[in-house]
């Protein structure tokens, strides 16, 4: 239980310092094969654009957000995988479209 409270922790912390000190952020969103929609703001660190704001949107209309502040929970968590928009089915957003969603 200690290594996996350290992990947590090491884990927490990353995220909380590249959303601190960020001084570029990148707004996407997605729509996934269930009708929900995913939202996204990422940050670039060692050449790859890392997700420190997610929020899902439901085809049921509930919403899950996800941050260095609530990493998961039963319904999902925060992805540790790298998103590549010339790769991934990602539509770029505007900020304030981001803060409209991430503020519900």
């Amino acid at each position: 239980m200690v290594v996996l409270e350290r992990i947590t922790a090491e884990i927490t912390a990353y995220f909380r310092a590249l959303d601190e000190s960020a001084t570029l952020r990148h707004h996407f969103r997605h729509a996934d094969e269930d009708g929900g929609l995913w939202y996204v703001e990422a940050v670039p660190d060692r050449d790859a654009l890392i997700v420190i704001k997610q929020v899902e949107l439901t085809s049921a209309g509930q919403f899950h957000w996800y941050s260095w502040e609530h990493l998961e929970d039963e319904h999902g968590g925060l992805t540790d995988q790298a998103i590549d928009p010339e790769v991934d089915p990602l539509e770029a957003i505007s900020a304030e479209e981001f803060q409209r969603v991430w503020a519900r």
